[in-house]
């Protein structure tokens, strides 16, 4: 049976070791260690949240060396901003504070060619939603690039002519599927121009970049590494190194996502809303509160938990007291969701205030298309 992952599927990965199997993705915990001597790990990498990699090692040597490095993100203005999209945003800060220099693009063109969203529309998403979410969860000015694909430099969008010609629609087809319309093909080529621009001269020419993503994007990232190969003489490009982070399940057991309101809760949801919802999440309880304090409850399957992982607990001794009491049935899930749920309302209490001080300094940060 084959095994295929693509940027515009909304079936959920569940199955990670096969992206070692069969693409190559390196495990992320051959690298942990090393890079434990140059800087402190997110949390997300100590707990194999961040499960895999691609030349990692190249960012690991550029602290060693104090070489400058670049990470490249996108955000796709098409929904509401949610606790999956916030795991991506968190190690974006974090390799701000480290020093790298960010390249943030907002993927105006690809939300409105494949997504349908209206240019209005995805321009006021992308700023009263996203960035200002960004701002609000720490991002900075400070070593930014941030940029609407629409709106942005002429050699940027040179870069994207020139990548033309470098690939064939059956190469596309190979990676994306026989379902590729014009606006898809476009979106490629602008996502391969939007990676490896930071290592043109008039960006930066930074010759270490790391993309941080989720496993589905990973067709675009193994293109690309393609592209640069075929560039490297004539623009001395190199591939990108990237990074792949667990999906984080819906609050029903299946695949977060924006397209589906009910799987997820938003970063503007309001206090009540949110905890109502986590209420009802799925858990890796048993089936009776006598079985699960006979035979423990399941927090590998467990939603709650993950927002404890991912979100609400940094500190990894308290997380591992969570993980055991729910393990021995020490805990049961209602208890559990009702701790959860006050973590909830105070991040999203606290939250809400930083958006709405951070809507007044978008402008600050980007410049905004005029059509």
């Amino acid at each position: 049976m084959e095994f295929r992952i693509d940027p515009w599927s909304h079936v959920m990965i569940k199955e990670y070791e096969k992206l070692f199997q069969y693409f190559g993705i390196r495990p992320f915990a051959e690298v942990v260690d090393e890079f434990k001597t140059v800087a402190v790990p997110h949390p997300l990498m100590v707990r194999g949240v961040i499960f895999g990699h691609r030349d990692f090692n190249n960012v690991v040597n550029a602290l060693k060396s104090g070489e400058r490095f670049a990470i490249v993100t996108g955000l796709m203005p098409s929904g509401k901003m949610h606790f999956g999209h916030k795991m991506l945003i968190d190690q974006i800060i974090y390799y701000q504070r480290l020093g790298a220099e960010i390249f943030l693009i907002v993927a105006d063109i690809e939300a409105y060619s494949v997504r349908r969203i209206g240019r209005k529309e995805a321009v006021d998403i992308a700023l009263n939603d996203y960035v200002a979410n960004y701002i609000a969860l720490g991002l900075t000015k400070s070593n930014l690039h941030l940029y609407f694909q629409s709106n942005y430099s002429p050699k940027y969008y040179r870069l994207i002519q020139m990548i033309s010609r470098k690939l064939s629609l059956a190469e596309l087809r190979a990676a994306y599927g026989e379902d590729l319309e014009v606006g898809k093909v476009m979106s490629v080529i602008t996502q391969i121009a939007d990676i490896l621009h930071p290592q043109i001269k008039d960006f930066g020419g930074f010759r270490d970049v790391l993309v941080p993503v989720g496993p589905d994007q990973d067709p675009h990232l193994r293109l690309t590494r393609d592209v640069a190969q075929r560039f490297e003489g004539e623009l001395g490009l190199k591939p990108p190194a990237s990074t792949y982070h667990r999906f984080m399940s819906g609050l029903d057991g299946g695949k977060m996502s924006s397209s589906r309101p009910e799987s997820y809760i938003s970063l503007d949801d309001d206090p009540l809303t949110a905890s109502q919802k986590l209420m009802r999440a799925f858990t890796g309880g048993r089936a009776t509160a006598e079985e699960q304090r006979r035979l423990g409850g399941e927090p590998e399957k467990c939603v709650v938990y993950e927002f404890y992982a991912y979100h609400f607990i940094p500190d990894d001794a308290e997380l591992s007291k969570v993980y055991q009491e729910c393990r021995t049935g020490k805990v049961l899930c209602g208890e559990c969701k009702l701790r959860a749920c006050e973590m909830l309302v105070k991040f999203l209490t606290e939250h809400r205030a930083k958006h709405e001080k951070a809507i007044d300094k978008v402008y600050e940060y980007v410049d905004v298309p005029d059509f």
